[in-house]
């Protein structure tokens, strides 16, 4: 690691930055099989690493880099070991970017970087938590980077398109991040007729760069006989984020539906046409800047869902727009508090949850000094996750890791820690509610039956599913009110 950072001529102070990331770090190793989307991710990772086929055999709805991380992961620990060193090369990434888009700005760099690591290393914003947007912002920050700093040739300008696709196969909003650069093509160009064609040769290459992983993936699972049902899952599956927090609105007008997303998309090109009116009067770096945060903020919120961790695609740009506020001595220092009051209305207007950072680290410091034992920290996450761990152990001992059992509750973590997955492709209750049906899931275990049902506390057995307990499987034990059912020998 030193060699590597000595290669990269990565100052002291950096270094020094690096390591209190991964101080802070040190804490997210020792979570437990809590989080509920990163049980899904493992889940489906361990999926993979069993050979089922994605998204025909076991089913989420993002696209499959985030899945297959989690498999090469294998366990909580590595996965989040993978993060962690994902985000130091990313923060050093965004350094780079910084560097080449504001050079001889020692003190602005400095700030831009600290604010960028620290926000995308602590609980506030899930920064300790391995989701796609954690991963996304790597291959985001590398495009640019290479974009800014290189020979604007085709094998240059293919390769920032291809590091857009990878950010996108984690998460599509990332493609989102894709016409900030044409469009700051555009605004260079001025629309002059030679500048044009230049700009429309440019946005060819990104073009090609960036279809061509996707276009890769999908001949994977053509080969897989999943191409429909990847489609489906990562692709058509996720319009429906659209206005999904407002589904009392799915009957109404398509313009009055979609008014919202409509008013946000004429912010980013009222923004955009101010930047272009004002182009003489500003530096490259902060249009490039700020025309990062509007598409940013635009993906934010195409759902409209209120996750903190959303906020991490606008991160970057956020961190930069801050070291412009707190150095600049032109005008651009009182320019920027218009884009970053924007970027502080998102979570206002839209009521983003936040995770407490202090309680965090008190929590993990009371566990690692001996002042509370395993039981009570794992308690202190999640009033589940003992009740999972137990369940999880007495399955582990009952079956074999090739047996299949079915969870009736909102419970991946149970998955995740026996590494035993369902007999259908879907792992929590709301996927079923949104995607399958009771009736449906009760003849698929009829025909394949798990070794062993576990029916959840507070959830109720659905109608479909009590014959088959009743006639093929024995309650066999209890563990804080969920029920464990065992397949009856033949």
């Amino acid at each position: 690691m030193k060699k590597f950072l000595e290669k990269i001529h990565t100052p002291n102070w950096l270094c020094i930055l690096l390591a209190i990331v991964l101080i802070l770090r040190i804490p997210s190793f020792f979570e437990p099989y809590s989080y509920g989307d990163e049980m899904i991710y493992l889940t489906l990772g361990e999926g993979v690493r069993q050979g089922i086929p994605l998204y025909k055999d076991i089913h989420d709805n993002k696209p499959p880099l985030l899945y297959l991380t989690a498999a090469l992961g294998g366990n909580l620990f590595w996965f989040k070991a993978i993060l962690a060193f994902w985000n130091l090369a990313t923060i050093i990434l965004f350094w780079k970017l910084v560097t080449n888009l504001f050079p001889n700005k020692d003190r602005l760099q400095k700030i831009a970087t600290v604010i960028f690591a620290l926000a995308s290393t602590l609980p506030l914003l899930e920064g300790n938590i391995a989701n796609a947007e954690m991963f996304m912002i790597g291959p985001i920050v590398a495009a640019f980077l290479i974009l800014v700093s290189k020979n604007l040739n085709f094998k240059n300008i293919f390769l920032a398109g291809t590091l857009f696709s990878i950010a996108a196969l984690f998460k599509i909003p990332a493609a989102l991040d894709v016409p900030v650069i044409v469009v700051f093509w555009l605004i260079q160009s001025e629309f002059k007729k030679e500048k044009l064609i230049s700009t429309a040769i440019k946005t060819l290459y990104l073009t090609l760069g960036f279809i061509t992983p996707i276009a890769l993936s999908f001949l994977w699972f053509w080969t897989q006989g999943a191409l429909s049902q990847y489609l489906t899952a990562a692709f058509l599956q996720n319009v429906g984020y659209l206005s999904s927090f407002r589904p009392q609105d799915i009957q109404k007008p398509f313009l009055v539906r979609n008014a919202p997303l409509l008013i946000r998309g004429a912010i980013v090109f009222l923004g955009t046409a101010i930047l272009y009116l004002k182009r003489q009067k500003l530096s490259t770096g902060f249009i490039l800047v700020t025309l990062w945060l509007l598409f940013a903020l635009f993906g934010v919120t195409l759902s409209e869902r209120p996750y903190p961790h959303y906020l991490l695609q606008a991160l970057g740009p956020i961190s930069i727009l801050f070291a412009i506020l707190f150095t600049f001595e032109r005008f651009e220092q009182v320019l920027a508090l218009i884009p970053l009051t924007l970027a502080f209305a998102v979570p206002v207007i839209y009521k983003f949850y936040y995770y407490p950072t202090a309680s965090y680290y008190l929590r993990f410091i009371s566990f690692a000094t001996g002042k509370i034992d395993r039981a009570e920290y794992f308690a202190r996450f999640d009033g589940n996750v003992n009740r999972n761990y137990e369940i999880s152990d007495f399955i582990t001992k009952s079956t074999k890791k090739t047996d299949k059992i079915f969870v009736w509750g909102d419970a991946a973590p149970i998955y995740a820690l026996t590494r035993r997955l369902p007999p259908i492709k879907y792992t929590v209750e709301y996927h079923i509610n949104d995607y399958s049906s009771k009736a449906e899931t009760a003849s698929a275990l009829t025909k394949n039956k798990p070794k062993m049902i576990v029916i959840l506390p507070n959830t109720k057995v659905f109608m479909e599913l009590s014959p088959l307990l009743s006639k093929s499987y024995i309650l066999i034990n209890k563990i804080d009110g969920a029920e464990i059912w065992h397949l009856r020998s033949l």
